[in-house]
């Protein structure tokens, strides 16, 4: 009787549950762990316990009780956020280096510009010494509308030609004829129809207008995305999330499996489903980035920036030269527009007289150095391959947060699968908060998209919108102001006075091969974007 009975113990013990064959397992690496994360060891069992009491984590034997569980779970929830804020930290550090790049180089043309009037315009005499505050009053307005000023910049573009032909008219007019305020107002307003300074004004508007608006919907561009990245960091994440992450972080710990890493498949379904409110950004996110870089790729199109703005001086002393050498003819239809001034002692006026003292003047053209160009083309260069680093951050994000959370590719067959060690079966979900309706690890109602994401994502839209404005050189603050930039009108210019056309508007043709090109180390770059990730998970 007592072999079989033997025999019957045996068998009994050997088909007994889990809980009571691995009673015996050591938690200490788990013990470890816990008081490494600051928590206390009160209540943390020595051995494995049952565990029909674990909510996140597969049921079986295991060394975490429910307290721990839960402040396990708040604590991957925790990490996790920690990261994906790091990662946006860096990124938003990479945007404020764009910025202040651009800026630096951006002030430094406007501020070169400025400096040159002297040089420039010294030839014309009392027009420029008289009148410096009229040009440095230009070159405030249009620093002040760069910074974000709510200038109407055709308009005040504008009024300087008109002030500018009031004081060129004023001066070139004999000491003793009179000129009312009404008077030189009445010959001020025909800046836009009598086109006195030929074609510099159409002209100057027109590429000034590009290269402000272009430049100021730049720098808007790099901030807006900047602080979405900043507010979408900022996110929590949902108890669904905590409970995922969990499950992928730390129940392994609690099974005594300390050493087995994540499936990568695993890791990829958790973060895809945590983050999929973020991953809904791409599009739009995307599309900003690559109009951004259009308009980074504009500044060197010609007319490039750097000549736009170094020009002006010699745009503004072609001008006045023109209505030097034509004086007696714009006098003479001011006469008949505004009729003749009154006098004081001779008898009319004689602008021919101003004329003669200026006809040595010739009107130059602005030719930029080398050097200037260079710089130009390094510096779109260093902007337009940043930009393409960025771009596919939001889809980038749960790869670099598994990249060394989870197992490599050898190790598939052998690696935590949410429920044991071995592989993961279920398929890998695409990216956006509509692909997870049967994500098989985080629970998302795709019906309720968070309303934080869902404003930035309206924020990028209208950012895209004012730079594609900006490559068309309409500002969308003051679209109305003007329907033609380009000016109307005769005018002067007859019998080939004008001989130079007015340009339009400077159509952009995207680099598109570039940009295609780069594409394929763009995500490498990433990488770097995404460093202070992988190592903060190096530290668990």
């Amino acid at each position: 009787m007592r072999v079989p009975l033997l025999v019957c113990v045996s068998l009994c013990l050997s088909a007994a549950p889990g809980p009571v064959a691995g009673a015996d397992r050591s938690c200490t690496d788990l013990r470890q762990l816990y008081t490494g994360k600051g928590f206390t060891l009160v209540e943390v069992p020595q051995t494995e316990i049952s565990g029909e009491h674990l909510r996140m984590c597969p049921q079986g034997p295991t060394c975490c009780t429910s307290t721990m569980e839960e402040n396990l779970g708040s604590l991957s929830a925790k990490e996790t956020e920690g990261l994906i804020r790091e990662a946006g930290r860096s990124l938003q550090a990479a945007f404020n280096a764009l910025h202040r790049g651009f800026d630096t180089y951006f002030t430094e043309l406007h501020g070169n510009s400025e400096r040159s009037l002297p040089e420039t315009l010294s030839p014309l005499g009392p027009l420029y010494s008289q009148n410096t505050r009229l040009f440095g009053d230009l070159y405030a307005d249009l620093r002040q509308y760069y910074r974000g000023s709510a200038l109407n910049l055709d308009e005040t573009l504008s009024e300087f030609w008109s002030r500018l032909l009031e004081r060129t008219f004023k001066i070139s007019t004999p000491s003793d004829v009179s000129l009312s305020e009404d008077y030189l107002d009445c010959v001020a307003k025909q800046q836009e129809t009598l086109r006195p300074f030929g074609d510099v004004p159409r002209e100057m508007k027109a590429k000034l207008i590009r290269a402000f608006v272009t430049a100021r919907s730049f720098v808007q561009g790099l901030i807006v995305s900047g602080e979405v990245v900043r507010k979408v960091s900022q996110v929590h994440l949902s108890p669904e999330c905590m409970k995922a992450l969990m499950k992928l972080v730390y129940c392994p710990h609690c099974r005594g499996m300390a050493s087995v890493k994540p499936c990568s498949n695993y890791c990829s379904n958790v973060m895809k489903g945590c983050l999929a409110n973020q991953a809904d950004l791409n599009p739009e996110w995307q599309n900003l980035i690559d109009t951004m870089i259009q308009v980074a790729s504009s500044f060197s199109t010609e007319p490039s920036l750097d000549v736009v703005l170094s020009s002006i001086p010699a745009g503004i002393y072609e001008a006045v030269h023109f209505l030097q050498e034509n004086m007696d003819t714009f006098t003479s239809r001011v006469y008949q527009i505004c009729g003749t001034p009154g006098e004081q002692g001779t008898g009319s006026p004689a602008p021919h007289e101003q004329r003669r003292k200026s006809s040595s003047l010739t009107a130059s053209g602005y030719k930029p150095s080398p050097t200037a160009g260079l710089r130009l083309e390094m510096q779109v260069s260093d902007l337009s391959s940043k930009l393409r680093e960025m771009r596919q951050y939001w889809t980038q994000l749960p790869v670099a947060l598994c990249s060394k959370l989870a197992a490599g590719g050898a190790g598939q067959d052998k690696c935590w699968n949410g429920i044991t060690k071995a592989r993961y079966l279920p398929e890998v979900m695409g990216d956006g908060l509509a692909n997870q309706i049967n994500n098989p690890e985080v629970e998302l109602d795709i019906t309720k998209p968070d309303m934080t994401i869902r404003q930035q994502i309206m924020q990028l839209k209208i950012m895209s919108n004012r730079l594609k404005n900006a490559l068309e050189g309409n500002d969308v603050d003051f679209q109305d102001a003007s329907d033609d930039i380009s000016g109307s009108g005769s005018g002067m210019c007859i019998g080939g006075q004008c001989p130079r056309n007015g340009p339009g508007l400077f159509a952009f043709s995207p680099d598109n091969n570039r940009v295609r090109g780069a594409a394929a180390t763009s995500q490498t770059r990433l990488c770097g974007l995404l460093l202070p990730v992988a190592v903060l998970l190096l530290q668990r």
